[in-house]
């Protein structure tokens, strides 16, 4: 099998949650957990942090992961595409190190409570499947798509507008939708260089899935979502 390299994205820049990528979270930065798990993986042959910031890179570096290089400024911008930093990321160790891979795993640092044996699951599932061109974690939406309304003037519209009356239908009665937790993604090489996106589901491709449960898909994007992680990890100690 071919390599697989793993990439934690972490830019210093953050304005939901300024620095929330090394906040103390019980007892070490937000991004150890990620960079713990990644080093317990046992699918993964090497393991990167992408940072622009040199703050970040001496909390990873301590942490234990491999820093190469320094992120330039244009790829941590608010508008750089995720693609756009592996590429970088890939192109970087292909040109330096003469590394090259088969499969990239982004692992985003906001995911602190997905474990090792997540990554390898999702990692072994496209191994072992050829026709997938990648996999991702997800979770179960709570609230059904068809109960979703959108804004139409002044008035509200479903989302789902199939001419059913979706709100006479029990939760049973409809189809279990799921969506992304932001935790694993992993994209075979091809896919990303030929199509520049992380999976296909959304392009008509082929993406495989790994189900999470709901405590383990939380993310931070807010200072509300760090103090629900931290509370539950409080619980769990």
């Amino acid at each position: 099998m071919g390599k697989v390299l793993a990439v934690i994205p972490a830019r210093g820049g953050s304005k939901g949650l300024p620095g929330k990528n090394i906040l103390p979270l019980q007892g070490k930065p937000v991004l150890a957990y990620t960079i713990e798990a990644a080093l317990n993986a046992r699918t993964l042959d090497r393991v990167i942090l992408s940072t622009d910031s040199e703050e970040i890179a001496a909390v990873g570096r301590e942490a234990g992961v491999e820093v190469p290089f320094i992120r330039p400024k244009e790829l941590a911008t608010d508008d750089a595409h995720p693609t756009t930093v592996l590429e970088h990321a890939v192109t970087y160790l292909s040109e330096t190190d003469g590394y090259d891979v088969d499969l990239v795993v982004t692992l985003q640092p906001t995911s602190p409570l997905r474990v090792a044996a997540d990554i390898d699951d999702a990692v072994r599932l496209l191994q072992n499947n050829p026709d997938m061109d990648s996999v991702i974690t997800v979770k179960e939406v709570g609230l059904p798509p068809y109960w979703v309304l959108k804004l139409d003037g002044k008035y509200l519209r479903p989302f789902v507008d199939d001419g059913t009356d979706y709100s006479l239908m029990r939760r049973q009665e409809m189809e279990q939708t799921y969506r992304p937790n932001g935790a694993v993604y992993v994209t075979r090489r091809e896919l990303l260089k030929n199509r520049s996106v992380i999976f296909s589901a959304f392009s008509q491709g082929k993406t495989g899935y790994v189900l999470m449960e709901p405590i383990r898909s939380l993310d931070i994007d807010s200072r509300t979502d760090f103090k629900v992680i931290e509370a539950v990890m409080q619980r769990q100690d």
